[in-house]
């Protein structure tokens, strides 16, 4: 049997996403400034990356050393500061229609461009992944600022999806099935775990992802590593194999996790995979809105110590999931964050038993207006023998 996905026509891909316009963007601008001033902030900076992708649609073609910042402040008109040899690309943004570009020359001072469109004495969100010398150099344009990280201030800026958002994570979700469904059909046994992952992202790739983020296979004692990556380990019978795999379609990410064996199972095998199926039932159950992200996390995570494997589930239950593959919310302890339709996350328990075998189920989900929970992933839960 071949190992090789076979090539795929464009069109047989999945959806077409129905583009966001510049009205989109505005109302994601409106509401990123009326967060901040709930939050008691001045504004907003925002930096190359995921967070400018989702507020305008720009992406520079290369992050360089030159400072490219979003200014968003309550009262005041989006302003997106660039380099001038990179405006050309910024004006054809989708976004940039919702917002005034001001661009700046080498040779010139851009923290001096940047400093009159911020309060002298105002605290600032700034997205995670900003460069610390642009941040610095702000600071000493204007010494009376301070600044917050995005993620610890609004949290739920990119967290909350509208429809065309979850049709997007829907199609992801979908084309991440449909990848699990024929890595199915592939040799397991006498392969190297990375021949399988290799076979993953190019599934994954096949039916329209742009961008392949991760292809986890654990086999065997590589399995009770949540984070294993693929190695040069021969999968053999017997084995256990975890398969946790995911990137982005349409801009938006899919992640999943099957765990499927190698041949016949023990009965030990079959019953922890049972048990991590029951646990992640339960957590998907206690998606409702209202309900705190921690109690998905609570649900999932009794059903597995009341079986005696507590100190085995040795990660959260899940994150969020959006324009990347990983944010907030997370389904931890401790999170008392309202789910609220629209938040999409992953719900994921695990059980790992070092040097033995590793089982984890992942979906991921949304709560919806009815009050229920909705998954994006519909492959079987069941354990799967495979070849």
């Amino acid at each position: 049997m071949s190992s090789t996905p076979a090539p795929e026509a464009a069109e047989e891909r999945g959806e077409t996403p129905v583009p966001f316009t510049a009205d989109d963007y505005r109302a994601r601008l409106a509401r990123a400034a009326e967060s901040a001033a709930d939050a008691g902030l001045a504004g907003v900076i925002v930096a190359p990356g995921p967070d400018l992708v989702y507020l305008t649609g720009y992406q520079p073609t290369a992050i360089t050393e030159r400072l490219t910042a979003l200014v968003v402040a309550p009262g005041r008109e989006p302003v997106l500061v660039v380099p001038t040899l990179e405006a050309p690309d910024a004006e054809k943004a989708a976004g940039a229609a919702a917002l005034t570009l001001r661009d700046w020359t080498d040779g010139k001072d851009p923290y001096a461009v940047t400093a009159p469109l911020l309060d002298a004495g105002g605290r600032f969100g700034v997205s995670d992944n900003a460069w610390a010398m642009h941040l610095l150099g702000l600071q000493k344009a204007l010494p009376g600022t301070s600044y917050v990280s995005l993620t610890e201030a609004l949290p739920m800026l990119r967290g909350v999806k509208d429809a065309h958002e979850l049709a997007r994570i829907a199609a992801a979700g979908a084309a991440a099935d449909r990848a699990y469904g024929e890595i199915l059909k592939v040799r397991f046994a006498g392969r190297r775990e990375t021949d399988v992952a290799a076979d993953l992202a190019a599934l994954l790739l096949r039916f329209g992802h742009s961008q392949v983020d991760f292809t986890v296979v654990g086999s065997g004692p590589n399995g009770a590593n949540p984070h294993h990556e693929a190695g040069d380990r021969v999968i053999e019978r017997g084995d256990m194999v975890v398969l946790d795999f995911g990137g982005l379609k349409h801009g938006y990410g899919s992640d999943t996790t099957r765990t499927v064996h190698v041949g016949e199972p023990t009965d030990e095998e079959r019953r922890v995979h049972d048990l991590v199926r029951e646990a992640q039932q339960a957590g998907f159950e206690a998606v409702r809105p209202g309900v705190a992200c921690q109690e998905v996390d609570r649900a999932a995570r009794k059903v597995i110590t009341d079986a005696g494997y507590g100190e085995y589930f040795i990660h959260r239950t899940g994150h969020g999931i959006g324009v990347t593959t990983h944010e907030p919310p997370y389904m931890i302890e401790g999170e008392e964050l309202p789910i609220v339709p629209g938040m999409c996350f992953s719900i994921e328990p695990g059980v790992y038993l070092p040097g033995r075998f590793g089982v984890r189920i992942e979906d991921i989900v949304t709560a919806t207006e009815d009050g229920a929970g909705h998954r994006f992933n519909n492959t079987p839960h069941e354990m799967v023998l495979v070849d």
